[in-house]
């Protein structure tokens, strides 16, 4: 393969096809759609996964495990890479590690782990902190800062259920 044949036949901007128009485009008379039956008709469309009547793919493959979609997305920075990217004194939080490669993609919260050593003092907010980087942020002098999480739902109903005992204790 030659360097010059990896984009042949690629058009960036390609031209839509234009059906019904005779005989010589090539897409005259039927536009494409064969003859007869459903594909012919107006307004048809196919389901993604049909397969021509077998079992789709997508129905064959055994399903594993659990998918939670309401769970949060939580991103990991280790205490050597705070080393490696800020200097003495700074103020380590989501928005500064924001300007580093550190966070390539949206996270809902924010976890230190205590991977690697820290020499500097560092003022570090995040959601989430291991016992060791906590150890170690305050052993190089620094403070730790622990961000406002959500509540989850389980505790909000806890707090609804002790302010309802406690509205009927009073009454």
């Amino acid at each position: 393969m030659n360097l010059n044949d990896v984009h042949r036949g690629i058009k960036k901007f390609k031209k839509r096809r234009r059906v019904g128009r005779g005989p010589g485009s090539g897409h005259g008379k039927t536009s494409g759609r064969g003859h007869k039956g459903q594909g012919s008709r107006a307004g048809w469309s196919h389901h993604p996964a049909f397969q021509g009547g077998t079992m789709p793919l997508v129905r064959r493959v055994p399903k594993r495990g659990f998918n939670n979609k309401f769970a949060l997305k939580v991103i990991v920075v280790n205490v050597d890479d705070l080393e490696r990217l800020f200097s003495a004194g700074d103020d380590v939080n989501p928005e500064t590690l924001d300007n580093t490669p550190l966070l390539g993609h949206r996270y809902d919260e924010l976890k230190v782990l205590g991977n690697g050593e820290l020499t500097k003092k560092l003022t570090v907010s995040a959601h989430r902190f291991s016992k060791s980087a906590v150890e170690k942020i305050e052993k190089a002098g620094g403070e730790v800062v622990r961000l406002r999480r959500r509540t989850p739902v389980e505790e909000k109903k806890r707090a609804a259920k002790r302010a309802a005992k406690q509205a009927l204790a009073n009454a």
